[in-house]
């Protein structure tokens, strides 16, 4: 990976979260790594646990962002998430995947969040 896509990685990341805190999210967590993965963001959306997915792109030639989380990406995402549950001993609580998709291709970035983007039954 180039530096310059780690640091819209980054960026993206940045940004997301504070969109999301706009919209009222607490984030609990960036960038929970295991071995097998990574999830971006997770945060609290009221009472509901969410896995956030950021999507940063420079410009739509290859599609929009929320578009690249695959069936084989989201699979990955759910168990991520079933780790971090177990890991971090969270009690019952409703769960969601949500997804943010940046484009950076109109000079100021632009943002859109899918709530509830995926089901874990999806994959």
């Amino acid at each position: 990976m180039t530096h310059a896509r780690i640091e819209l990685g980054k960026t993206g990341e940045d940004l997301a979260c504070r969109e999301l805190e706009r919209r009222g999210y607490a984030i609990i967590a960036r960038r929970y790594r295991t071995p097998r993965g990574e999830i971006d963001i997770v945060a609290r959306d009221g009472p509901t646990l969410v896995f956030v997915e950021v999507k940063a792109r420079e410009g739509r030639e290859f599609g929009d962002g929320a578009e690249a989380v695959t069936p084989l990406k989201r699979r990955r995402i759910t168990r991520l998430a079933q780790d971090y549950l177990a890991r971090q001993h969270v009690p019952e609580c409703p769960c969601r995947f949500d997804v943010v998709s940046i484009h950076f291709d109109s000079g100021a970035p632009v943002i859109e969040v899918f709530k509830n983007a995926f089901d874990a039954c999806d994959s």
